[in-house]
């Protein structure tokens, strides 16, 4: 009976979104390996290519183990999931591996673990199982409230490492989960004030009596874009360097280990935060048109299966994970192109990192999941097996 169950659950699994994941995959890997394989300080030219594989394939056996659990069993555990999120987060800060002036990193021997990248999985988890389990329309503030609160803790602990750029993917996460629960747009109206207070708050009044929450290359990085010519070899050289590899690439782009900006290390961080300039240098206008069109089979699917699950803890889910991908998607290219401010946000399953990788193939699994749970509530097979048994 167990054969019976494994089939008809592999027979419900979104190929589509399989198919578009692991190309994406394959397309990142490919533009890891065309712009590190010539960086002098690499051990072999193969370094980044075979970890980004390493955690391609765990991430992939993660997939799969959590396509096949139920889903709906996370939301009792909605408490036991945040103190680890909390917990991991912490652990940062006890035994954390400090690169580039932030203590983000764990090192765990085979490659570094980035907490904030599980934190975000697990944070849509618990946000989703709080306000599943919150009657629509009754004390609505309070449900706003302990929201927010929910969030503030681990993304002020990812702020302080400090990595502004995934404490804004937790806010994005909260405010978009709000949005799918049904919360009044008085609410949002309230938060709106509330965060242009706060950024008054940290850019100006505090700054004025010498408390610096930001650093100042934050503060840069996140203004750069819009003059990024005030100061070209210093705040702006990064977006500049990467707005010439893009246009140069044109239509077809120079081909792959052809761009000179990536090629020749003019292109600082070509494999993370600016993996797209490689891409746009390379394969051109034609390549990043593949890359969109992988990432809206993500996004079809995401909305196909947000629809489609059983009930509002799925759909949350589905939504809390849909916005993850998304809004670092268009951050990350945004940023690249001078329209986004620089906030190290990496492009999923593209940009080189272990532990983004991991966690965006588990956010996978977890839709794969509702999708499976979804279509076996339809599955007549299904029902009878169940009887059966």
């Amino acid at each position: 009976m167990l054969t019976v169950e494994i089939r008809t659950y592999i027979r419900h699994l979104d190929y589509a979104l399989l198919a578009a994941v692991l190309g994406l995959i394959v397309y990142g890997s490919v533009i890891i390996y065309s712009a590190t394989h010539g960086d002098p300080d690499l051990p072999s030219p193969y370094y980044y290519l075979r970890i980004q594989m390493f955690a391609a394939v765990l991430g992939l056996i993660i997939m799969g183990m959590v396509a096949f659990v139920d889903y709906r069993g996370l939301r009792r555990y909605r408490m036991h999931i945040y103190v680890g999120v909390l917990a991991i987060i912490v652990m940062v800060y006890i035994v954390g591996s400090a690169v580039k002036g932030s203590q983000r990193w764990i090192d765990l021997g085979i490659f570094n673990l980035q907490p904030s990248e599980l934190a975000k999985v697990g944070m849509v988890l618990v946000l989703a199982a709080y306000l599943a389990d919150r009657p629509r329309g009754e004390l609505e503030a309070q449900t706003t409230l302990t929201t927010l609160a929910y969030a503030a803790l681990p993304a002020l602990l990812i702020f302080f490492e400090p990595d502004f750029g995934s404490a804004l993917v937790l806010v994005a996460i909260t405010v978009a989960m709000l949005y799918l629960y049904g919360i009044r747009w008085t609410h949002f109206a309230v938060m709106a004030v509330a965060v242009s207070g706060a950024l008054l708050l940290v850019l100006k009044a505090l700054p004025a009596v010498g408390i610096h929450l930001l650093q100042q290359y934050q503060i840069d990085r996140l203004l750069v874009f819009l003059n990024p010519e005030h100061d070209p070899g210093g705040a702006g050289y990064n977006l500049m360097q990467s707005k010439i590899a893009i246009g140069s690439g044109m239509i077809t782009g120079k081909g792959l280990y052809q761009g000179t900006q990536a090629q020749l290390n003019f292109l600082p961080e070509h494999h993370t935060d600016f993996v797209f300039s490689v891409l746009g240098e390379e394969l051109g206008f034609i390549g990043a048109a593949v890359l969109f069109g992988l990432f809206m089979i993500i996004i079809w699917r995401g909305i196909r299966i947000m629809l489609i699950a059983d009930n509002l803890f799925g759909s949350l889910v589905a939504g809390g994970i849909l916005t993850m991908l998304l809004f670092q998607f268009f951050v990350n290219i945004g940023m690249t192109i001078g329209i986004m401010p620089i906030t190290g946000i990496t492009l999923p399953f593209i940009s080189y990192g272990g532990s983004a990788m991991v966690s965006n193939m588990l956010a996978i699994g977890l839709l794969e999941s509702i999708h499976v749970r979804s279509k076996l509530a339809g599955d007549r097979r299904y029902r009878r097996a169940q009887v059966t048994v």
